[in-house]
């Protein structure tokens, strides 16, 4: 194994490997603000920003795009989105509360998820966007305005069920939404609550990666805002959700070897790759694979912004124009709510090894000053290898860099966690690294922004944390702030004096 490691290296654009690279700044945090220790990079999230809208002129579309807030709990994040045209999706009244406190104005908030009577007050009271799941929730809805003298809220129907044409069902159940089959019911409860609510578009978003099925849910959408204009009501905007995905991996083929040798190891045709033989979802039943690979694709030839741009030139199942051309043509809005896409390259979690040691079967374990929750890639079904960064003072290595002494070059670890449970697994599988890593080094797992660095975040055992800091370039060097503290307030000059930290 060691003769032929198989790495999942992870995709670095230059602003994220420029940082990683700064191994004495990395050090430096860490010592000061603990482990593990999440970075964030709020001018990338701008530049993924600046790469969606390029493909709204490209279409010659408008629209908003929000960021899905569930997906990173920072407020650098949030503030620099703030300062851009962009919107932000929330899903919980703390995140409505966050962004209204960060500078989003209410206009550019689309208020989603389960609400509680809270929830709605305040998306009403301050007039952001409601993205109704139900008849139940309009009506609530409805009687908060009457009841409490506000103006019209602004609402955009969820619809879900949508079906391709014939009798195929493409879109899995979801328990948010309404079904298409209902539509009329819908309608109808929206036209009796005008006086409290204005329908200015309908919504969806669909769990899935799907463009066929996603452009069935387009093109029903356009049906349905025709519908309605029928009815008198005016909407204008559809609001096609998140779901872009994100390319982790820098090398398609490394992603297809490993899961090729993860097939042969489910089998028995090689050595396990995972611990206890964990297969992602694959199993072996009498010399047959069984089951389905349950992970994330690591490596997307489109994703993101690019994915967008495939939907949109996508011909309407039943209609045959592009999508992008349908939307245009009938002079509405696109909305989108990118997560994990527009929080690509945003960010990094550290960790420091805190013990190296190994099992009386050979298997070497690396526990870190982190656990499974502090960064969700085995949650989230992502796989790519961390980046060694040697602690300072590190002797050379066999091969004149820097770095721990590793007689045999690459080593295949486990790495595990800092709870008092054996399930606290960093990862299952077996990582390889350049060499063997030591107490002191650390690790640093990149591209964590989307949904993997904060998402399920806890205390367990009295365990911290991570604290965040937000990075940015100034006069040539990285600089850094807390993300508490950070402000997009003239980030380009004058850091100093305003106290923040720098490189």
């Amino acid at each position: 194994m060691r003769s032929s490691p198989l790495y999942l290296e992870p995709r670095l654009e230059p602003p994220l490997r420029s940082l990683l690279a700064e191994r004495d700044l990395l050090h430096t945090l860490t010592y000061a603000l603990g482990s593990p220790l999440n970075l964030l990079l709020p001018e990338q999230i701008a530049d993924n920003l600046a790469r969606f809208r390029a493909v709204y002129r490209k279409h010659r579309l408008t629209g908003r795009i929000h960021f899905a807030h569930k997906a990173n709990r920072s407020s650098a994040l949030v503030r620099r989105l703030a300062a851009t045209d962009a919107g932000l999706d929330v899903a919980s009244l703390a995140e409505l509360q966050h962004v209204l406190g960060a500078g989003c104005p209410p206009e550019r908030i689309m208020a989603t998820g389960p609400k509680n009577r809270e929830y709605l007050w305040l998306a009403a009271r301050t007039g952001a966007t409601v993205h109704l799941d139900s008849r139940a929730e309009l009506d609530a809805l409805a009687g908060l305005v009457r009841a409490h003298a506000l103006p019209p809220v602004p609402v955009m129907p969820r619809l879900s069920g949508f079906r391709a044409p014939g009798t195929t069902v493409l879109t899995r159940p979801s328990r948010f939404g309404t079904d298409v089959a209902e539509l009329d019911g819908l309608l109808d409860a929206l036209e009796r609550h005008r006086d409290a609510v204005e329908t200015t578009g309908v919504a969806y978003h669909l769990d899935t990666t799907g463009v066929p099925e996603k452009a069935v849910a387009l093109e029903t959408c356009v049906t349905v805002l025709n519908e309605c204009r029928r009815r008198g009501l005016n909407p204008r905007t559809i609001d096609i959700g998140g779901g872009f995905g994100v390319s982790y991996l820098a090398d398609a083929a490394q992603w297809e070897r490993y899961t090729s040798e993860l097939t042969d190891a489910v089998l028995g045709r090689r050595p396990a790759l995972t611990w206890q033989g964990h297969g992602y979802g694959l199993r072996a039943e009498s010399g047959r694979l069984r089951g389905a690979l349950g992970l994330y694709p690591a490596h997307r030839p489109v994703a993101a912004e690019a994915y967008l741009d495939e939907l949109l030139s996508t011909p309407a199942p039943t209609l045959g124009r592009p999508l992008g051309t349908l939307l245009l043509e009938n002079l509405y809005d696109l909305a989108v709510e990118p997560g994990r896409a527009l929080a690509d390259q945003c960010g990094a979690t550290l960790a420091r090894v805190l013990e190296v040691r190994q099992t009386p079967a050979g298997e070497r374990l690396v526990r870190l000053e982190m656990n499974a929750r502090d960064v969700g890639l085995e949650e989230h079904g992502v796989l790519m290898d961390p980046l060694l960064v040697p602690r300072p003072g590190a002797p050379a290595a066999p091969d004149g860099s820097e770095g721990p002494d590793s007689p045999d070059g690459p080593v295949g670890v486990y790495l595990i966690g800092n709870l008092c449970l054996e399930t606290d697994l960093i990862t299952r599988r077996t990582v390889f690294l350049p060499r063997l890593p030591a107490p002191g080094d650390l690790l640093a797992f990149a591209n964590t922004a989307g949904y993997l660095m904060d998402f399920s975040a806890g205390s367990a055992l009295r365990q911290p944390v991570a604290r965040k800091v937000a990075a940015y370039r100034q006069d040539g060097a990285w600089r850094w702030s807390l993300d508490e503290q950070y402000w997009p307030v003239d980030v380009t000059a004058g850091a100093e004096h305003r106290g923040d930290g720098h490189a």
